[in-house]
């Protein structure tokens, strides 16, 4: 979820780099940096911080280099900081690589290319690539990145420069995009649009496992045994705001269609399904140190709150571990009951939420381990944290968070099949059925995510759109789903939105329910399914209108409410990774049609820095 910008032309190639990574900035902002061809030598120019921060520390003789490589980052491996900004470049200095992706054997290969003699200068995985090219170079550089590629596992979006090869760019695309765009005189590579607009609208995309060759006069695009593919020119239709939205109406919306990477990339190098591991090895929490833990306390705000409540479900029936949920803003004001054997897991997408981080402190002075889940790397919940196990869900730019919230989901699953093994208390069937179900997540998602599923919501939302209130419920993991919808729908379409325990329903909140009011109802769990038909028949008696999120194969559902939305088959476990989706969708469907702010709703914002 990085950005790339590559020039090659008549013009100044510093500036053209620089524009475009501002265009890119959404996409990640903690580092930035550009290499540029000048006088057979490549001149590298990094900054931690913004593409302001960048220009700031740009070598001023680069200003006449007509070709150059750029790159704005969002840590994976390695902090926040100048080294570890990219390019990244080869023992001499003669290559320079920027990447997206994560290379997955880096370590291996790091280890090999350092008693080989390389020196690094950073703690990315990317720079094993800038050796790798290094080692392979004899004078064509296509030629050394499809030899370097070949070597490496993991995804991957690289553009490379050569101070021997003036004007040439070379590039390989595995997983991660890239795109050519096709100027007069001039030819770029980006990882997306919104950073070739202001020069062309003529485009080639790159597809899985080709590269490309790239000078002032055109481009050549390559399969993966080095022959020529004759590519079609896209033209782009989209304005610049568009673009950086994919094409979507809205930040959100892109968002939450790309969750089905994001799990992916959450779920990348951490789980086995041939032998039922989670494999966690960035945590140092050892398996006696597991074993020893009497209870879990899980502190985290707002949607991070209600991602806890599904991961306190899952972990107690994993690892049998028992754990407490705290909103973050209220737990060193109970005065919780802490022991050395207590472990604390704060939750915070920015990693800068500041209730948050007054949680983490109270429990690191009373020596509690603390292990974050967060987004950010180098923030100040992953600094101060002993242990972090980060979602690596990329930017996320609407302030109702989507993708943020999925990851979360996916990083506690992964941390109670991990106590689990660790603790010998999960059942292994079980194990393996979840671990198999993890892996088969992003193609589900993708499934809910279709355009009939779409179509089918938007029908629903113009209905509920009209309404000033509407009501969640769900019993057992559907009431943690019903907590979040209800909170989307009131954060983004300012309609009053209530969840509740589908059985606390005659408890009270039946009093509310009055012909054709909106009744949301999620009806994914096998246990409590009879239970939960008979509380949508209590609504059904007083004249609401259920609209039922259901798992196919549940045919009862449909005969008892107006409307259903069917998920595909899964472990009751999972259901809530893909049941939340249409609640976000539903959200974001019903403030379009009342014309609500979707991506900066009033009164909010993206990080809480104050209490």
């Amino acid at each position: 979820m990085c950005g790339i910008v590559g020039y090659t032309g008549n013009g100044k190639a510093n500036a053209v780099l620089v524009e475009g990574l501002k265009k890119l900035e959404y996409r990640g902002y903690d580092s930035a940096g550009v290499a540029l061809q000048h006088e057979n030598r490549l001149l590298i120019s990094k900054a931690a911080g913004s593409v302001s921060d960048l220009e700031k520390a740009l070598d001023e003789s680069g200003n006449r280099a007509t070709a150059g490589i750029g790159h704005t980052r969002w840590a994976t491996h390695g902090r926040p900081t100048d080294e570890n900004a990219h390019p990244h470049s080869s023992c001499g200095k003669e290559i320079a690589i920027v990447h997206n992706g994560i290379i997955e054997n880096h370590q291996r290969l790091r280890n090999r290319l350092l008693d080989e003699g390389h020196e690094f200068r950073s703690e990315t995985d990317t720079e094993v690539l800038a050796h790798l090219i290094e080692t392979y170079y004899e004078g064509d550089l296509l030629e050394a990145v499809f030899k370097a590629v070949e070597k490496i596992e993991g995804s991957c979006a690289l553009v490379a420069i050569s101070s021997e090869e003036p004007g040439r760019l070379v590039c390989a695309r595995r997983d991660s995009p890239l795109i050519i765009g096709l100027g007069e005189g001039e030819n770029l590579v980006a990882s997306d649009i919104p950073a070739l607009l202001a020069h062309t609208r003529k485009t080639k995309v790159l597809e899985d496992g080709e590269f490309a060759s790239i000078t002032a006069e055109g481009a050549e695009i390559y399969d993966s045994s080095g022959r020529v593919i004759d590519r079609e020119i896209f033209e782009i239709k989209w304005d610049i705001e568009a673009a950086e939205k994919g094409g979507f109406d809205h930040f959100m919306l892109k968002e939450i269609m790309e969750q089905p990477d994001a799990v992916k990339e959450t779920l990348r190098q951490r789980v086995d399904p041939e032998s039922g591991k989670v494999i966690l090895s960035e945590l140092g929490l050892t398996a006696e140190e597991i074993g020893r833990l009497e209870k879990i306390h899980i502190i985290a705000c707002g949607t991070a709150y209600h991602a806890g409540l599904l991961g306190k479900a899952v972990i107690e029936k994993l690892a049998k571990i028992p754990v407490e949920v705290d909103v973050a803003s209220e737990f060193r004001y109970r005065e919780p009951l802490l022991n050395e054997n207590h472990l604390a897991i704060v939750i915070s997408q920015s990693g800068e939420t500041a209730d948050t981080l007054a949680a983490l402190r109270l429990a690191r002075r009373q020596d509690l381990k603390v292990l974050a889940i967060t987004n950010v790397v180098g923030s100040t919940v992953s600094r101060e944290a002993d242990e972090v196990l980060y979602t690596w869900a990329g930017p996320e730019i609407a302030v109702a968070s989507t993708k943020a919230y999925l990851t979360q989901l996916i990083a506690l699953y992964l941390l109670a099949l991990y106590f689990g093994d660790a603790r010998g208390s999960a059942e292994p069937e079980l194990v393996l059925e979840l671990v198999s179900g993890l892996k088969a997540l992003p193609g589900q998602l993708k499934a809910v995510l279709s355009e009939e599923s779409l179509s089918r919501l938007r029908a629903y939302c113009d209905h509920l759109s009209k309404w000033e209130s509407a009501f969640f419920v769900g019993r057992n993991l559907d009431y943690a789903v019903a907590m979040e919808g209800a909170l989307k729908l009131k954060e983004i379409s300012y309609i009053h939105a209530e969840a509740y325990a589908a059985g606390e329903l005659k408890h009270g909140p039946l009093a509310l329910i009055e012909d054709g009011i909106p009744v949301i109802a999620l009806v994914t769990q096998k246990a409590v399914f009879e239970k939960t038909l008979s509380n949508i028949q209590e609504v059904n008696a007083r004249g609401g209108a259920v609209f039922a999120i259901t798992m196919e194969g549940f045919d009862d559902v449909a005969r008892q409410v107006e409307s259903v939305f069917y998920l595909p088959p899964a472990n009751e476990i999972l259901a809530p990774v893909l049941s939340v989706v249409p609640t976000q969708l539903i959200s974001y469907y019903t403030a379009l049609a009342r014309g609500s702010s979707i991506d900066k709703p009033r009164n909010l914002a993206k990080s809480v820095t104050v209490e």
